[in-house]
């Protein structure tokens, strides 16, 4: 795994090597509980698939990364977007990059998007969050629940160097009555690059009318929903997304 620097703090990365001149880099934005280790094969299946150049990374708090100092608040998906993510493309030189986000990864890029629309090749954000549902709230009480019973924290402890406080952090910050108005539905529209929006019709955390607010908004947005899928598709249904992503290359070169 390497390592950078990024607003003070070490983040850990990984990268998939081109096999195809032209392409845009592919950078991977985890989910709530993500990390680097948890795409499993997934980025490199994207790179074989796409031949093109993948990198992925832990935000600071997450997989190997150094945790952030302060307390979790409502904006912490903004402050991704609009500090860790542009410092972490900087450091490596990446540009006009292709984001493809998972869940509060999704969030981060379509918040990316829209506050840096001349600078994306384009985005893929799989079962993104626009604004907070009830279903979303019962599926964090529901995990939270599984965290108490389960053996989920040893497990989550595999892939992160705080798991409890990564879960914890997660958990009561969408939980707390301040995150109940988080809405991003008007920045949709300033987002000026192409956009694949997936999302599993037995999603868990959502529903379909998560993706679709995209496409009332951004248009142009492509939108597929997946049979027998829930919240994670590359996981679930992984040879439709990758041929989904491979098709939508094209429109962002």
């Amino acid at each position: 795994m390497k390592q950078l620097i990024i607003d003070g703090r070490q983040v850990e990365y990984q990268e998939w090597p081109a096999r195809q001149a032209g392409m845009p880099p592919l950078v991977l934005l985890h989910e709530g509980l993500g990390s680097v280790a948890l795409w499993r094969d997934f980025p490199a299946e994207l790179a074989a698939h796409t031949r093109a150049h993948v990198i992925a990374y832990s935000r600071p708090g997450y997989g190997q990364s150094d945790p952030y100092p302060e307390a979790r608040t409502p904006r912490y998906m903004h402050d991704e977007a609009e500090r860790i993510l542009p410092a972490f493309l900087a450091a490596l030189g990446i540009q006009q990059p292709l984001l493809v986000g998972h869940s509060d990864g999704g969030s981060i890029g379509l918040l990316y998007a829209a506050r840096f629309p001349k600078t994306l090749a384009g985005l893929v954000v799989m079962a993104p969050h626009a604004f907070v549902e009830e279903v979303t709230l019962a599926g964090i009480r529901a995990a939270a629940e599984a965290w108490e019973k389960t053996e989920w924290p040893q497990r989550l402890a595999r892939y992160h160097r705080a798991a409890p406080r990564v879960f914890a952090d997660w958990r009561d910050c969408w939980l707390s009555p301040e995150f109940r108005d988080w809405n991003i539905e008007d920045d949709l529209s300033a987002i000026r690059c192409p956009v694949l929006a997936l999302q599993g019709i037995d999603d868990e955390y959502g529903t379909l009318r998560q993706i679709e607010i995209i496409a009332e908004r951004v248009p142009g947005s492509r939108l597929l929903a997946l049979a027998n899928c829930a919240h994670s598709p590359h996981r679930e249904q992984p040879k439709a997304v990758l041929q989904a992503i491979a098709d939508f290359l094209p429109s962002c070169r």
